[in-house]
């Protein structure tokens, strides 16, 4: 059976973030992906405008039913909804330790109102805690922490969610203010990586961070071993994942009056582009 990756996130009318980023995503990680439906929101490029939580048992009847159908090898959360879907989502990711997750951890929109996990900080930090990959931007771990997260502090930040549970911990540096964008991720045993990048010249775009989150999570469920996850694909496969975004970063697209979007391009569409390598 096909390797899949399973997304467990809100639905973004627009397309340009939620489930539907997240499929593009594992797509162009070359793996099939499955999506659960955890909120809808009423939402467009130029932002959110309200946000419903699916049903916390729905959206388990969901998941629990494509992870006993298909060959699910990485498990993707994005916004939940409420405080009762992130708690399911622990239960969820304790019932298959088998299953590696990458915790893309949501709550609120970059551009609108409501809120995309419900009043859930301290559920948020639950299921931070047993991430394989957590990847906040700067005011997520700050929010995750109880404290303000700056570009200097943002290694101590990935450090400190790793010392609280997780396996990784991308700390995005999206939001900081220095003269390249700054990555930081730290890994269980203490290593930790820095990954500098230029900042792209041009209007915000929607749906990066759902983007980067599933492009991890596409990677590592396409990885070749069934063995337990090493600290080293967990590098690769975020090292392939910016790459693949940065990429994208170069051509955004305007399908909507608000925030540009990005697409990444399959393997097949990039090995035509490239003569078929």
């Amino acid at each position: 059976m096909l390797p899949t990756a399973l997304s467990i996130a809100g639905l973004d009318p627009s397309g340009g973030a939620g489930l539907a980023a997240d499929l593009r995503g594992f797509d162009a990680a070359g793996v099939w992906g499955a999506a659960v439906c955890a909120a809808l929101t009423v939402q467009s490029t130029r932002g959110v405008l309200a946000v419903q939580a699916v049903a916390t048992d729905f959206m388990l009847r969901q998941a629990r039913a494509v992870l006993e159908d298909a060959r699910v090898r990485v498990m993707k959360t994005g916004a939940l909804g409420s405080p009762g879907n992130v708690r399911a989502v622990v239960r969820l990711l304790a019932e298959r330790p088998d299953v590696p997750s990458v915790v893309d951890p949501v709550m609120a929109p970059s551009r609108g109102r409501g809120s995309l996990a419900g009043r859930a900080p301290t559920a948020l930090r639950a299921l931070a805690a047993v991430a394989t990959v957590l990847t906040p931007n700067h005011p997520e771990a700050g929010a995750l922490l109880g404290e303000e997260v700056s570009d200097e502090t943002a290694p101590l930040a990935a450090r400190a969610l790793v010392e609280r549970g997780a396996q990784a911990v991308l700390v995005k540096g999206g939001h900081g203010k220095g003269p390249a964008a700054v990555d930081w991720l730290a890994l269980r045993g203490g290593d930790l990586v820095r990954i500098a990048r230029p900042w792209h010249p041009g209007p915000p775009v929607h749906g990066t961070g759902c983007t980067l989150a599933s492009l991890i999570a596409g990677r590592l469920a396409a990885r070749a071993s069934r063995t337990a996850l090493q600290p080293t694909e967990i590098v690769e496969a975020v090292r392939w994942a910016r790459a693949r975004l940065d990429r994208a970063l170069a051509s955004r697209l305007e399908v909507g009056r608000g925030q540009r979007v990005i697409r990444v391009a399959p393997p097949r569409a990039l090995g035509r582009r490239r003569g078929g390598s």
